[in-house]
């Protein structure tokens, strides 16, 4: 009876929540007195049809550190360099601010760890991607969105953050931003600049053949400029972005490696390896408007180029055949990409049923990516890619409807150069992809009542191998144990994506996904003799099952009578409760039948004496848990970080202590699953336990009519946030 009424108290009491705060918002967003904007509460997560919304700016547990710390920490999110970045069992593809940041998977931490997590305003995770995103976004986005509001006349912000290590020596952990917004009666303008500096170290085992040692520096600084002019309702925005990563790494390791005459070799070895990227954006958009707010038209113009490379030195090499030698520069690579596109979207209302949209428009791109290994260019990559898409939205009384297809030619070629087993370099051409395909996507909503849905979606989707994996040097460390190559001949991956999802009031929800999918590129680690041998290979064809749900309690339900709390209008945002997650993935694949993971996220939220804010964040996924060609051997992403934060000068200053993986328990320790060949176990623990302190700074304006204006920065077309139901019409 207690935990009937328990459950029945939490929905209750979320409606209540819900349609409190939905009264208040049928009088106007906006009240002006005297100068001053009042605006609606931001919610710390709103569940949409077809993504989940994470804001960043004003959660003080996810905004300190960097980008990758707060990332870690999203309830249903996985983010491992065994399995890439996954969330409700679905692999991300990771955009900046509406548009794919076409960035390799191994730069991918560097470029998150270097990024101040201040710098985040909200992340969306787009779990059903309509036809308006390329068909290439495969299972699901994770769009990092960046832009702030600016002010009229000059206003700044400054965000900062230390944090520190302490495993076998002290390490410090920096970031630092400055966010300047102005405008004129001409034109606005806004710049964000930082940077970061990050010192770590990773211990490791693979198959008890190599045991490694590894500090890290990483060192990164960033800025972003935007200029909009007005005409009327229309826009013209210029943007620029510029991302700097400059890394060294200095491993100790040492192990063994049986000779070809049966002897075994014992070394010791010291490696210093370096990189530098940097990745360069441009963006030039025009965005023509109506007097019909539901009506719009966009072009974009875009160029990004990113360069990176890598050097890695032997400083010396100890074993009992050679003695002591210096092998010298091991590793020496590059490379270039870049990226060309173009794209239109228009949308309008229209009348289908009660009422309803279309949207269509269309995109072509070019990248071009070349590595180099020693000088000798051994990937020349190229991809033209020409879509059009058309969407309509219908809305007849509890239902929306959404029916929508993308239409995409992809002409891919190239060639590489690879050493033979008997050292003479071979030309190759890679296999040519040149297809039209058409991607469908469809969704039906019910709305139970206000803010409570039912959806069901579908779409089909492609994924192209990443750069990573298709880079001949995928490799940040070598020795006499390890072959690690990219694979330049894989495959596109097809996904056929089917989802249902109960969601009420923002916060609860449950939902099933499953996605059938063809040639799923996966990394996969094979032992032969003592050399471990690390590939990225196409699953013919395997699914994916995940069961999940969501669902925040509140604390008051246990000491206050439901009649009581009812009278009452709360924020969910300013009371006390806790935040649970769970959720069951299972990787079906005929081959090796890998375990099914469990997930578990459990955030509270305390509201302290003083107003002082307490969030705790805890994070597991059950041991012996299959994905793709892994298993894990212990629990997986264990860890639990816990939060202090206070508000102070009206608000303007906000100050935050806090302390990631309390007891040390994330670590990562598998073994592999391969189709041939012996399985390899892999043990690493990066000191992951750390403390630190952010501040946050809005410096006060002196103008006091200051009034809110539009994104500029990197500002580009998005969906609907109401995840495809059509808006109301304007009157």
């Amino acid at each position: 009876m207690i935990k009937k009424l328990t459950a029945a108290s939490v929905a209750l009491l979320f409606s209540q929540l819900y349609f409190s705060q939905e009264k208040s918002n049928t009088e106007p967003k906006e009240k002006e007195i005297e100068g001053v904007v009042i605006t609606k509460t931001k919610k710390a997560v709103e569940q949409k049809a077809d993504r989940t919304i994470f804001d960043f700016s004003e959660q003080e547990y996810l905004n300190t550190g960097s980008a990758m710390e707060g990332i870690k920490k999203l309830p249903g999110l996985i983010a491992t360099d065994v399995a890439g970045m996954m969330y409700q069992g679905k692999l991300l593809d990771v955009y900046l601010n509406g548009r794919p940041l076409n960035i390799s998977t191994n730069d991918l931490t560097s470029f998150l760890e270097g990024m101040p997590a201040n710098s985040i305003e909200k992340i969306e995770v787009i779990t059903q991607p309509g036809a308006e995103f390329p068909a290439s976004s495969g299972g699901a986005i994770m769009n990092i969105i960046t832009i702030k509001n600016t002010n009229k006349y000059l206003t700044a912000t400054y965000s900062g953050n230390y944090a520190f290590t302490n495993e076998d020596k002290f390490r410090s952990r920096t970031n630092n931003s400055l966010s300047l917004n102005a405008r004129n009666k001409y034109f606005g303008w806004q710049l964000r600049v930082g940077q970061s500096y990050r010192e770590s170290e990773m211990n490791s085992n693979q198959d008890n053949l190599v045991f490694s040692n590894t500090d890290r520096i990483a060192r990164g600084t960033f800025a972003k400029a935007g200029v909009t002019f007005d005409f009327k309702n229309d826009k013209l925005l210029f943007n620029y972005d510029i991302y700097s990563n400059n890394n060294d790494n200095v491993t100790l390791s040492n192990g063994s490696f049986r000779l070809p005459n049966d002897i075994v070799n014992n070394f010791t070895a010291l490696d210093a390896a370096k990189t530098n990227s940097l990745r360069q954006e441009a963006v030039v958009t025009y965005q023509k408007r109506f007097d019909d707010k539901n009506k719009k038209l966009d072009f974009q113009a875009g160029y990004t180029r990113s360069d990176n490379d890598f050097y890695q030195d032997n400083l010396y090499n100890q074993s009992t055949v050679d003695g002591l030698q210096n092998q010298g520069r091991l590793l020496d690579n590059n490379s270039v990409m870049q990226v060309s596109n173009f794209k239109v979207d228009f949308s309008q209302p229209i009348k289908i049923l009660d009422e309803g949209k279309v949207s269509f428009g269309g995109l072509y791109e070019n990248q071009i990516f070349d590595t180099e290994s020693k000088g000798i260019t051994n990937l020349d990559y190229q991809r033209n890619t020409a879509s059009t898409y058309l969407e309509f939205q219908a809305k007849l009384k509890k239902f929306d409807f959404v029916l929508g297809t993308r239409a995409e030619n992809y002409d891919i070629s190239g060639t590489t150069r690879l050493t033979d087993s008997a050292g003479i370099l071979q030309e190759q051409t890679l296999i040519p992809f040149n297809k039209f395909k058409l991607f469908p996507n469809a969704s039906v909503q019910y709305n139970l009542m206000n803010q409570v849905y039912l959806a069901l979606n579908y779409n089909k989707k492609i994924t192209l191998p990443s750069i990573s994996a298709l880079n001949p040097n995928n490799n940040t460390f070598t020795g006499p144990n390890s072959s690690i190559t990219g694979n330049p001949y894989l495959q596109p991956t097809i996904f056929d994506n089917f989802e249902i999802k109960l969601s009420a009031f923002d916060y609860a929800f449950i939902g099933y996904n499953v996605s059938s999918i063809d040639n799923q590129v996966a990394q996969l680690l094979s032992r032969e003799g003592d050399v471990i041998k690390n590939e990225q290979v196409n699953i013919p064809n395997m699914r994916i099952h995940n069961f999940n749900i969501g669902m925040p309690i509140p604390f008051m339900i246990f000491t206050t009578p439901l009649s009581e709390i009812m009278k009452v209008n709360f924020n969910p945002d300013k009371i006390n409760f806790i935040y649970v997650y769970a959720g069951y993935v299972k990787h079906e694949i005929k081959e090796i039948d890998p375990k099914g993971m469990f997930i578990l996220n459990l955030m509270a939220q305390i509201m302290l004496p003083s107003q002082i804010k307490m969030t705790a964040n805890y994070n597991v996924l059950s041991k012996k848990a299959g994905f793709y060609y892994f298993e894990s051997e212990r629990p997986f992403n264990e860890r639990f970080d816990l939060t202090f934060s206070k508000k102070f000068l009206n608000e303007k200053l906000t100050v935050s202590v806090y302390g990631n993986d309390l007891f040390n328990t994330q670590v990562t320790q598998l073994h592999s699953k391969p189709l041939v060949g012996n399985s390899v176990f892999l043990y690493s623990k990066t000191d992951t336990r750390n403390f630190g302190f952010s501040v946050n700074y809005k410096i006060p304006t002196k103008n006091k009519l200051a009034k809110e204006d539009a994104n500029i920065l990197q500002q580009t077309n998005q969906t609907d946030s109401n995840g495809g139901v059509v808006p109301p019409t304007q009157p």
